[in-house]
C-alpha cells in the first residue's frame, strides 16, 4: 500500500486537473458533451487505481485538505451574493425550488417502489433515493446510522456511502450531455450568446483572465478565512439544537453577511473577480481530490438489485431535468444551464452542479441567473427540505410498522 501525505496528495490533485484539462481539450467526445475537467481527470485516475487494486496495489491519499477546500468554495459563494442580485432572482429561486422538491418526492417514490418490486426492504429504496442522491455523502452517513440503529437495517452506512459515490460520479457525467441536448432545442441559436458583451461574473467562466494584485489577494483571502472561522463557530453553537445546519451552510451564510454588511456600512466592496478565482481554485482542487479518492470497488460491491435502482434513478434524473426542470424554468438557454446544475446536485453535490454549469457556460456563454440560483438552493434549501421530505416518507404505514 502507498500512502501519499499532504504534499503528495496536493501534487496528485494538481496533476489530475492538468490531465482533465488535456483530456477535455483533446478528446472531442468529452468536449462536445461538456464533461467537467475535474470529473474527466479524476475518473481516469480512479479507474487506474481500481486496476492497481486488482494487482493488489493500493494507493491512499491524505484527504485532510478536502473539507477546508469545500468550505472555502462555499465561503466564496456567499461572498459573491449581494442582496440586490438575490432580489432579482427571487421568483426564479421559488420556481426552481418547486422543481427540486418535485425531484425529491420522485426519487423516494421510485426508490421505494423498485425496492418493493425487487423484494428488498423499502428502507433500502429510501436510502437509494433523496437521502444519498440529493443529500450526498454527509446526509447518507447520518441517515445510514439512523437506519441501522433504529430500524435494524444491516450495512445501511456502507450502502449509503456506495450509493452517494455512484451519484457523485453520474451527476458529473450526465449534466453536460443533458445541457447539450437542451441547448439544441432552443429555437433561436442567437440566444446562446448574451445580448450585450459583458465581463462574466462569479463562477460563470472559470478560465476568464482576471487582474489580481498581491494586496487585494490578501484582502480576499482574509474574508474567506473569517467566513471559515465564524462559520465553524456558528455551526458549533447550533450543534444538537433545532436550528442545526451543515457546516458549509453556516460558512456560506457568514460570507453573505460579510459581503452585504461591509457594503452597507461603506467599509469595503468585495472584489468579485478575485473571489471567483479563489473559489474556482478551491472547487477544482476539492473535486479532484474527491474524485481521485473514489473507491470504485465500493460500487462493484453493490448487489444487482441496488445497482438497478441507482441506474433507474440516474435515468429519472436526466428525464426530470429535460422534461420538468428545463420547461419549468422557461425552456431557454438559462433553463438548460439550470438543468445541468440540477443533474449535478440531484445526483451528487452542489460543487458537482457548479462544475457542470461551468463546463456548459465556458463553451456556450454566461448564465448569471443559473450561478445565482443553484448555489442558493443547493446550499441553503436542499438539506432542510430533504429532511422534511424524508420524515414524511418515514411516516408512511409500512415504515411506521417497522
Amino acid at each position: 500500500m502507498f500512502q501519499l501525505d499532504f504534499y503528495g496528495t496536493l501534487v496528485a490533485a494538481s496533476l489530475v486537473l492538468l490531465l482533465g484539462r488535456g483530456l477535455v481539450t483533446r478528446v472531442g467526445f468529452l468536449r462536445a458533451y461538456n464533461i467537467p475537467e475535474p470529473v474527466a481527470g479524476g475518473l481516469v485516475v480512479a479507474l487506474a487505481l481500481l486496476a492497481l487494486r486488482g494487482l493488489e496495489v493500493e494507493v491512499r491519499f491524505d484527504t485532510s485538505l478536502q473539507t477546508p477546500l469545500m468550505l472555502a468554495f462555499f465561503a466564496t459563494i456567499g461572498l459573491s451574493a449581494d442582496f440586490a442580485s438575490l432580489k432579482k432572482g427571487g421568483r426564479v429561486v421559488g420556481i426552481f425550488l418547486l422543481a427540486v422538491v418535485g425531484l425529491l418526492l420522485v426519487q423516494n417514490a421510485m426508490g421505494i417502489w423498485l425496492a418493493k418490486a425487487l423484494g428488498l426492504d423499502p428502507l433500502m429504496g429510501l436510502l437509494t433515493g433523496s437521502i444519498t442522491l440529493s443529500g450526498g455523502h454527509g446526509t447518507g452517513a447520518a441517515w445510514g446510522t439512523v437506519f441501522s440503529e433504529k430500524f435494524g437495517l444491516a450495512s445501511a452506512s456502507e450502502l449509503a456511502m456506495a450509493s452517494a459515490t455512484f451519484g457523485l460520479v453520474l451527476g458529473g457525467l450526465i449534466g453536460g450531455p443533458v445541457a447539450r441536448l437542451l441547448i439544441k432545442r432552443v429555437q433561436s441559436p442567437g440566444c446562446l450568446e448574451p445580448e450585450k458583451p459583458r465581463v462574466p461574473k462569479g463562477f460563470e467562466q472559470p478560465n476568464k483572465e482576471r487582474s489580481i494584485t498581491p494586496f487585494s489577494f490578501i484582502e480576499t483571502l482574509a474574508l474567506i478565512a473569517v467566513s471559515l472561522l465564524a462559520g465553524t463557530l456558528l455551526n458549533d453553537q447550533l450543534h444538537e439544537t433545532a436550528f442545526e445546519l451543515p457546516t458549509f451552510v453556516c460558512v456560506l451564510f457568514v460570507g453573505v453577511v460579510l459581503r452585504n454588511g461591509l457594503s452597507a456600512l461603506g467599509l469595503y466592496q468585495v472584489f468579485e473577480r478575485e473571489v471567483s478565482v479563489l473559489g474556482n481554485v478551491s472547487l477544482s482542487l476539492f473535486l479532484a481530490i474527491a474524485l481521485m479518492s473514489l473507491k470504485l470497488w465500493d460500487l462493484a460491491s453493490l448487489a444487482l438489485p441496488i445497482f438497478i435502482i441507482l441506474a433507474a434513478q440516474t435515468l429519472v434524473m436526466a428525464l426530470f431535468a429535460i422534461f420538468v426542470t428545463f420547461r419549468l424554468m422557461g425552456s431557454h438557454y438559462d433553463a438548460a444551464v439550470l438543468a445541468a446544475g440540477h443533474c449535478g446536485f440531484g445526483l451528487g453535490a452542489t460543487p458537482t452542479a457548479i462544475a457542470n454549469m461551468q463546463a456548459v457556460t465556458q463553451r456556450y456563454g454566461p448564465s448569471q441567473i443559473a450561478f445565482l440560483v443553484v448555489p442558493m438552493v443547493g446550499a441553503f434549501f436542499i438539506d432542510i427540505i430533504n429532511v422534511i421530505v424524508i420524515k414524511l416518507y418515514l411516516a408512511l404505514p409500512f415504515f411506521a410498522a417497522a
